[in-house]
């Protein structure tokens, strides 16, 4: 082959790669690094609802259903949300299949889950990314979901949302933030309530500003590792966990400061532990382990804000600015969560 050839030909190697950046950007379209907010959720829309990790039941379904109903809603049912294999909702490339089909869908927009429990880390390489940030919608769930926020967050470039997954209460102190914030597109300032038998304890005192983002903090220790995941930089992470010894709290959060996560932080924000337990042996306190952790960051921090495997939680929006006070336990949106 001769020397021109050989030019020809990675000339017009690098031009095919390029095309698809410069289309991109010639169309008008947000460049790659842009973080995108979906399109708000009005009365009429239509919902899809799927089961991308644990399986679930028919009267699972009705019970989402009608929650999604109340709210004015239509609701769409992905094809395999009533499979099983084991424990899982149907096979990994079924569940992701849904999950991908939900996105392509112009008639859906919003995504909702219906339960964690396992599996999300399975169906992660098989996610259009692309796909999805070309078709920016609601997600929302939490628990197992985390995998599903933080992945598309991270690979899709959206918002997304930790907040009431299908089988969760949609009771009135989870519609108060779910509906203004995702129908409305209101910026909120989340902040327990006085009634709330959880009290708060500070950690370290101040203020900070910096992105959303964070989830169940077993399920975040296990996507360590994996291509998955957002930056850290100056993030406000919040984390909770359900049925863990403290010991096991002590493990992942040292498995966030080994992995360089913790110091790279705004700010700090463990919601609820339920059912975390000291166990029988010498332990331990969560507040103790809490302390060795995060308090000599010197950021912003507090345990206890209403977010987790607890019956009245806010929707955390993934990806939005807002701002921390650790002495009022607030968090205070600095953006809007949604496009109208």
């Amino acid at each position: 082959m001769s020397i021109k050839r050989r030019e020809l030909l990675k000339i017009l190697s690098i031009s095919a790669v390029s095309t698809p950046l410069l289309s991109f950007s010639a169309q008008g379209q947000h460049s790659p690094n842009t973080i995108i907010k979906p399109p708000h959720l009005r009365r009429g829309d239509t919902v899809g609802l799927i089961s991308p990790a644990g399986m679930v039941d028919t009267e699972d379904v009705e019970q989402a259903k009608q929650a999604l109903t109340n709210l004015g809603l239509k609701v769409k049912l992905g094809k395999h949300i009533l499979d099983r294999y084991g424990y899982l909702a149907g096979k990994d490339i079924d569940r992701a299949a849904d999950v991908n089909n939900m996105f392509a869908d112009k008639s859906v927009t919003a995504i909702i889950t219906m339960r964690g429990g396992w599996g999300c880390n399975r169906i992660l390489p098989l996610l259009k990314y692309p796909l999805i940030r070309s078709h920016p919608k609601i997600i929302m769930g939490y628990s197992d979901i985390t995998s599903l926020l933080l992945a598309i967050n991270a690979r899709s470039r959206i918002v997304t949302f930790h907040g009431p997954v299908g089988i969760s209460s949609w009771n009135q102190f989870t519609l108060d933030y779910l509906q203004p914030m995702l129908f409305q597109g209101k910026m909120l300032t989340m902040r327990n309530p006085l009634t709330t038998e959880v009290r708060r304890r500070i950690i370290h005192p101040g203020t900070a500003t910096g992105k959303l983002v964070g989830g169940n903090l077993s399920v975040l220790c296990a996507m360590l590792g994996s291509p998955y995941l957002p930056s850290w930089n100056r993030r406000i992470l919040f984390v909770e966990d359900i049925g863990e010894d403290i010991y096991r709290i002590d493990r992942m959060l040292t498995q966030l400061k080994n992995a360089g996560i913790l110091t790279r932080l705004s700010g700090f924000i463990f919601g609820k532990c339920t059912r975390c337990s000291t166990g029988d042996d010498p332990s331990l306190t969560l507040m103790e382990v809490l302390k060795d952790h995060i308090k000599p960051l010197g950021i912003p921090a507090w345990y206890a804000s209403m977010i987790g495997h607890i019956r009245d939680k806010f929707t955390m929006p993934i990806g939005v600015d807002v701002e921390i006070d650790a002495e009022k336990g607030t968090i205070r949106m600095l953006e809007p969560a949604v496009n109208r």
